[in-house]
This record gives C-alpha cells, sequence and structure tokens, in this order.
C-alpha cells in the first residue's frame, strides 16, 4: 500500500499559505543548494522543456527560472499551486501526480524534484522513477533531492495548522539501487549535514542521474 495523495494534497491545501510564507526564499540560506541548483542549470544549458516535479509554492521553480532555465512547475496542490501562481506569474505552473505524469514519453529535458518523494513509500517512490525516466528524453538529467535515514515521521501539526501526514526518509542505497534498476546510468549522489537553525535536523541528499543518450546511427 502506498500513501493516500489524497491525504498528501489535503496537507498542503491546509498549510499553502503559511507553506509558501515559510519557505519561498529557502535556497538563499543553504548554499549547496545554490551550488547545486547552479550546476543543473550548466547541466541543462538551453534545452527545453524543464520541469519542476512537487514545485509547491514555485522556491525552487524561481531559482531555476533566475539562473537562465525555461522551467515550468508542477504540483498536487491546487492551494498551493494558487501561492506559486500569485508569487511567480511570470511561471508556467500546473497540478499534476507524478505517480502518473501526464506527458508523453521522451519529452522533458529536465526534471528537477527538491523533496517530490518525502510523503512516498519505496514501493511508490520505483513507480516516480519509472515515469521520470519514461518522460525524460534520451540523455535527459534528473535531479532530487530526499532525507536521508529509514524512518518515518507522522506530523499532526504543521506550520502551526493540524494535519494529517507522513513524511518519509530513504536509505542511500535504496535510491541509488531503485535508480538503477530503472535504468538511470551516471548516478551521482552528494550527501550533506543539515544547515543548523535552518531547516530540519536530518542528513540531507542531492542526486544527478541521466537517462542514457540515444544510440547514434551507424
Amino acid at each position: 500500500m502506498g500513501q493516500d495523495l489524497n491525504k498528501v494534497e489535503r496537507l498542503y491545501d491546509t498549510v499553502a499559505r503559511e507553506y509558501a510564507e515559510a519557505f519561498c526564499g529557502e535556497h538563499e540560506e543553504k548554499p549547496k543548494d545554490r551550488e547545486i541548483l547552479y550546476r543543473f542549470s550548466q547541466e541543462i544549458g538551453g534545452n527545453e522543456p524543464v520541469w519542476d516535479f512537487g514545485c509547491g509554492p514555485g522556491q525552487t521553480t524561481a531559482y531555476l527560472k533566475n539562473l537562465g532555465v525555461e522551467i515550468s512547475g508542477l504540483d498536487l496542490s491546487e492551494e498551493i499551486l494558487k501561492q506559486a501562481k500569485a508569487i511567480h506569474p511570470e511561471i508556467h505552473f500546473r497540478k499534476g501526480n507524478i505517480l502518473e505524469l501526464e506527458f508523453e514519453s521522451n519529452s522533458i529535458a529536465g526534471i528537477v524534484a527538491f523533496y517530490a518523494i518525502v510523503h512516498l513509500t519505496e514501493k511508490q517512490v520505483g513507480t516516480v522513477f519509472r515515469e521520470v525516466f519514461r518522460v525524460l528524453l534520451p540523455g535527459g538529467t534528473f535531479l532530487l533531492t530526499y532525507h536521508i535515514g529509514d524512518e518515518t515521521i507522522h506530523l499532526d501539526e504543521f506550520l502551526g495548522m493540524k494535519v494529517d501526514g507522513d513524511f518519509m526518509f530513504f536509505k542511500t542505497d535504496f535510491i541509488f539501487g531503485c535508480l538503477k534498476g530503472r535504468g538511470f546510468e551516471e548516478i551521482e549522489i552528494i550527501e550533506r549535514e543539515p544547515y543548523s537553525g535552518v531547516e530540519y535536523e536530518s542528513r540531507r541528499a542531492y542526486v544527478f542521474a541521466k537517462k542514457p543518450a540515444a544510440p547514434k546511427s551507424p
């Protein structure tokens, strides 16, 4: 059984305004985020389209847009998308489910997913990686972040609001193996300690992975 996405959607609908206020500028306090996002922007170059999956109020989408990436955002929560559209009217955002992506196969040059798997079970993560692999263009880049560990944290309160949600942590061996099993290559996992006083005190990981390039014609 996977986590009920309706439950996840309700959580973010409930805290949408508070979440946007709390996290709209989070990358400014996290130098490793900025370094990784700059690297992603350089690897993408001028390739299009690029999508931010699980974009929330658009903080990562906007950061990459400011680095020159032509990017759009996708999220499950209608209310948090309203926040994103209000804060970043110059960016295209749309509602979507990363377990069942409504994109053609081999259609996206790059995908970033900052903590987009935090509410998913291991089985659901495997589904997401399969879907991401499917929609990426050959040679496309996937940038993922997650919390390192093996625990599940249940929250009844988040940002001062009553909620009902589970937050999942993942072991690096699982993430690596799951990506490799879905066909990704050039998998690089970069870990860091939390920024004390800035974010939840968990170890974090950034992952770069590539969909293999199409074979050249003889």
